[in-house]
């Protein structure tokens, strides 16, 4: 039987703006602050992966490409992604 995983207890200050937000937000799902906290920690850990995967997609892209300006666009876009608008 496996076991399931243990939490681990982790002490994080939160700026006032950002705590506010938490605070609102589980009080409107009616769930925890600290429910609250692990949930946008896992959206962001899973936006950052999918985020490094679809740069990486765009990179292969370009090295596979042959046509010009599918190169020029796939370069502004990893250009945006990796610098900014």
């Amino acid at each position: 039987m496996a076991q399931p995983e243990k939490a681990q207890r982790q002490s994080v200050t939160l700026p006032s703006p950002i705590a506010k937000r938490v605070r609102a937000l589980a009080k409107r799902e009616n769930r925890s602050s600290s429910r609250v906290i692990v949930e946008l920690i896992e959206a962001g850990l899973d936006a950052r992966e999918e985020e490094k995967r679809t740069f990486f997609e765009l990179a292969d892209r370009l090295a596979t490409s042959s046509d010009t300006s599918e190169q020029k666009r796939l370069k502004r876009e990893l250009a945006r992604m990796t610098y900014g608008e």
